[in-house]
Order: C-alpha cells, then structure tokens, then sequence
C-alpha cells in the first residue's frame, strides 16, 4: 500500500499538450489507493475529454461555475472542492495559469478552488523551453513557492516546438513517486524503524493440536498500519491469523509459537527505536508434543506443561535506546497490576485494557485503553475502534519521544 492510499487527491488540468498525461496521472492515483476527482479549465477539454477522466477517475468533472447544459444550471462550487482534497495536484500547470494563482487571477473554477483550497498544493509545469526560462516564469516559481507550493521539476527531452531542453511535464508516474516521498519526508515517524508483535501464539499438544487464545490480532496490525502511515518502517510479527496487510512499509513476518516469536522479536530488536508488544503470547507450552495424534483412548488427559520465554521482560533486560511499549490484559486490580507490569519489565509505556469493560479485549472491532508511562501518568481514552485506539497510542509514542 503506498502513503497515498486512502488520500483525496484534486487533480487541476490546464490547456497545454501534456494535458494528455493527466488520464495515465488519474491511473496512478487509483492505482496507489487514492480517491480522485478532476477539475479542468475549459481550454483544457481541447487536449483531453472530460469524459476520459471522469471514466477513469469514476467521479465527474467540473470545469465550469455552473453546468449551462443543465436547465436547473446547479452550481459547482469551489469552496467543498477545495476543503474536500488531501492534496491539490495541477498537472499539467502552464504558464498562464501559474502566472493567474501568482497574482490571485481568478477566472475560471481551477483557480477559484485553488484560491479556496486548504490542502498542499503540488504543481507540475508543462511549457516550452523559452517559456519556462523567462524571468517572469522564473519569478512565478518562486512566488508559489512562496505560498507553500510544491514545484514538481519538470525534466528536459524533445518539446511540443521541436525544441530540446527543460519543459516537459514529469512522467505521470514520477509525479506520483514525488509527491509520495514529499509526504513521507514529512512525516514525524519517517526514519524510525518499528518493531511489532500481533495475534496469539499456537504451541503444539500433536502434529494437529495445539493450545493458543482468542486474539485477532486486529489490534496489532491496526498499530502497524498507524505507525507505517506516519512515516516508520515496520517489522510486524504475527501469529496465526486470518488478517493480512499491503503496505510498503510494513514487513511481515508470520510465527507459529513463542518461541518463533521470541526468536524474531530478538533478531530485529537492536535494529528498531520503538517496540510494541500487541501479542497474545502463550505463557505455557506443553512439556513433551507428541510425535503423533493422541488418540482418545482414555476419559482424561493430563498434559504437563511449562513456561514459555517471557518476550517482553527479555526485551526489557537489553534495551538501550528503544521506546518499549507493553500490554496488560487484566479482570481485576487493573492499575496496580499493569503499573507492577511497566515496572518489572523496564517499560516506557504499558497499554491497559479490561475485560471487564464491554467491547474491550478479545474479537471486538473497539478497544478502551488506559495509557501509563514510567513516571506513572495515567491518560485514559473512551471506547473506540481499534483503528483510533492504535492512533493514539501511536500519539503518545511520539508525544513521548519528542
């Protein structure tokens, strides 16, 4: 999944030939997981059809204040396009209308939305070579930039004039990958590595029994995907579960038992600034797995067991500059438990959550959480989804480690 996904993106399109390139842009931002919509300048629909960008965007353009063709002459107005958008991308930005959003020239609805518009705005210029060396282009540049603009380059080749030189609009997917890296260069993760475990552990009675617990894992990988959208790249431990994510900055590494997990977790930990421990890990494991299925010969079955490698604890004993987050799953003397947790495993932070707090714990979609650092502050949330609980933990983290 890119950093892109789940994004609104405004595509502006203006009159210049590399207006074709915007039906291969609108491609690429689907393609990434984006919500697209297109707003055009009406000289534009001579180089592109606003059918062709409507079909493959699925949403309709707008190029016009108002529809004239329509007899109740609705009005598109540019104020919700504009608050609407994640980002604003005009490509292709020809000089005129760079010239236009420099001096507040509000003429058409692209430029009304981007005068209306909130969000970043990327600008990717389409000219020719003489055009994008005038001095007052090279003025307009700055002034946008000025404004907090974002001036994708354009690259150099063969031009509409014959001409060869710098001009040519970035290739769709260049545009794409520029403005990925921007986002991800700013984002307050970016550079971290984060370590995480999910989901329970099965540890074998036979070759097809096992004993484990009723952990989704939603949890975890809810705070892997929170962690990778703010920038980190995320090492995901998991146990058995029906879960999966697609994401290009979360690795996933699939364990069976506590031990695989222990291993892994040991492996990749030196590497990471920040470790959560989301996993549902078995305490015990049976003594001896039978080679064998046990067959049911008897009206009961003993099976001795023993402790499993407490990951947590041990991660705590070698830590050095890692941020270690904890959970503490209890049913009674909930904070004086997990506070006696967070200290006899040196964490940083322990997430508590009850099981006697409804929708909370096991195979539920929300989780109500108690945060307590290791000055022991306590910050409690309401019930929430998962998604927004690993949100705010993945706040405090950062909160934390300003």
């Amino acid at each position: 999944m890119s950093i892109l996904s789940g994004k609104k993106i405004l595509l502006g399109v203006t009159a210049g030939i590399a207006a074709y390139k915007s039906a291969s842009l609108v491609r690429e931002f689907i393609k990434a997981g984006a919500t697209v919509k297109v707003v055009m300048t009406p000289a534009s629909k001579d180089f592109v059809t606003p059918l062709t960008l409507s079909t493959l965007s699925k949403n309709p353009v707008e190029s016009h204040f108002y529809e004239k063709d329509n007899d109740n002459e609705l009005w598109n107005n540019h104020v919700d396009l504009g608050l609407w958008a994640d980002l604003f991308v005009i490509a292709p930005a020809t000089a005129n209308t760079m010239s236009k959003m420099a001096n507040g020239t509000c003429d058409n609805l692209l430029l009304a939305t981007y005068l209306s518009a909130k969000c970043p705005v990327y600008v990717a210029p389409a000219m020719d070579l003489d055009m994008y060396k005038h001095q007052s282009t090279v003025n307009t540049f700055k002034t946008l930039e000025s404004f907090g603009n974002t001036i994708i380059p354009s690259t150099s080749g063969e031009l509409a004039s014959g001409l060869v030189g710098q001009g040519r609009m970035a290739e769709p997917s260049d545009i794409a990958n520029f403005i990925a890296a921007d986002i991800l260069s700013q984002l307050p993760l970016k550079g971290k590595k984060v370590l995480i475990t999910a989901g329970p552990t099965y540890e074998a009675i036979d070759p097809v029994r096992f004993i484990g617990n009723h952990s989704s894992g939603k949890m975890g990988f809810e705070l892997a995907k929170a962690a990778a959208n703010l920038g980190a790249e995320v090492i995901l431990v998991t146990g058995p579960t029906n879960l999966s994510v697609s994401h290009s900055l979360i690795q996933v590494i699939p364990v069976v038992s506590a031990e695989n997990m222990y291993n892994a977790c040991h492996k990749h930990f030196k590497m990471v600034d920040i470790a959560i421990a989301a996993a549902a890990v078995a305490d015990y494991r049976p003594k001896e797995v039978a080679v064998n299925k046990i067959k049911k010969k008897t009206s009961s079955l003993t099976l001795e067991l023993e402790k499993t490698k407490d990951i947590l604890a041990s991660l705590g004993e070698i830590k050095t500059h890692q941020f270690l987050v904890g959970f503490a799953l209890e049913t009674n003397n909930e904070i004086e438990n997990a506070k006696s947790k967070l200290k006899r495993k040196h964490l940083d932070l322990i997430v508590l959550n009850s099981l006697n707090d409804k929708g909370a714990g096991f195979k539920s979609a929300t989780n109500k959480v108690t945060l307590i650092d290791k000055s022991e502050k306590i910050k409690a949330f309401e019930l929430k989804s998962k998604t927004e609980v690993a949100i705010d933990i993945i706040n405090e983290i950062i909160l934390k480690n300003a």
